[in-house]
């Protein structure tokens, strides 16, 4: 990325960003991580209608009666963001690669967060963990965090996604909402996410590209992986590879999905082609579901080569 591709657009996305900040204060889409988004306030005698999962079985055995939790709102939302550097995250076929939409969906986040007077934390990676800013509210920190995400670094190759989960739980105290955004292409973080979702609303989005899901036909395309550096000429005029490659796709993302549903985050997916507003107000206002988001319309390849459309990084 050779420009300051936040720093351009930091007025338009933080004024969209408002449409995200409400849905977070809401508070509607917290109620689908663990059941509730507030804090234990006391019991009253059950009624009809009421959700059985809240029954408090203690209070209730001793009294004869059911009775179930109540719950205040809470009015501070911390947030964490964990954001993806790795070069897998340099490829894309169009305009945008996905290390912009993944800053760009960060970014968002982070204003939202401003605009509901929220702390908000940040941590990068690729290889090895970036700069790690703790959780601070207020102007100067969504700065500094915009900053860090702008800045152009040497990249370390590999991902230390789960050394960054292993990181954030270490460093969050209260209970927050933690949103990572990162292609996934990478293994061995599902124990840190479960650890990190046990204790914290986590929310996974996973950022994809069209030539995830379906290659064109275009004869001998040359294809190069940015992270083992190995280059080949692929026959994409072959229908069997096609289908190979849609095949792959389509594991890859259920095989994610299911990663998160069993460790307790929620999954989002967004293609480089999406409106980012749109899919995080969606998200946020509880306005589609959580889990299994678009599988059968865009997948994401996590164990293929990346076309080297965006100059071969």
């Amino acid at each position: 990325m050779d420009r300051p591709y936040i720093a351009d657009r930091a007025r338009y996305l933080k004024l969209s960003a408002l449409t995200i900040s409400e849905g977070m204060r809401a508070g509607s889409f917290r109620s689908r991580f663990r059941g509730h988004g507030m804090e234990f306030d006391g019991v009253r005698e059950y009624e009809r209608g009421d959700d059985i999962r809240s029954i408090d079985w203690n209070v209730s055995a001793r009294n004869a009666r059911t009775f179930v939790k109540m719950y205040r709102e809470e009015r501070e939302l911390t947030v964490f963001l964990v954001v993806d550097r790795s070069l897998s995250m340099d490829t894309a076929p169009g305009s945008v690669s996905k290390r912009e939409k993944a800053l760009e969906v960060a970014a968002l986040v982070a204003f939202a967060a401003e605009h509901n007077a929220s702390p908000v934390g940040f941590v990068s990676f690729d290889g090895a963990l970036g700069k790690v800013l703790k959780p601070r509210a207020g102007r100067d920190q969504v700065l500094a965090i915009l900053s860090s995400m702008d800045r152009v670094e040497r990249v370390v190759v590999g991902s230390a996604l789960a050394n960054a989960l292993a990181g954030a739980s270490r460093i969050l105290r209260a209970r927050s909402l933690v949103v990572i955004v990162s292609d996934f292409r990478t293994t061995g973080y599902e124990k840190a996410l479960g650890i990190l979702a046990r204790r914290h609303d986590t929310l996974a989005i996973r950022v994809m590209s069209p030539a995830d899901e379906a290659l064109p036909s275009a004869g001998y395309v040359p294809f190069h992986d940015p992270e083992t550096g190995v280059r080949l000429a692929i026959p994409t005029g072959s229908s069997s590879l096609r289908d190979s490659w849609a095949l792959d796709c389509r594991e890859s993302i259920a095989y994610w999905e299911r990663v998160c549903a069993r460790r307790g985050a929620a999954s989002l997916s967004i293609s480089t082609e999406d409106d980012s507003v749109r899919e995080l107000s969606r998200f946020f206002s509880g306005g589609r579901s959580l889990v299994g988001k678009k599988t059968s319309a865009r997948n994401a390849a996590a164990r293929t080569p990346v076309p080297s459309s965006r100059g071969g990084r």
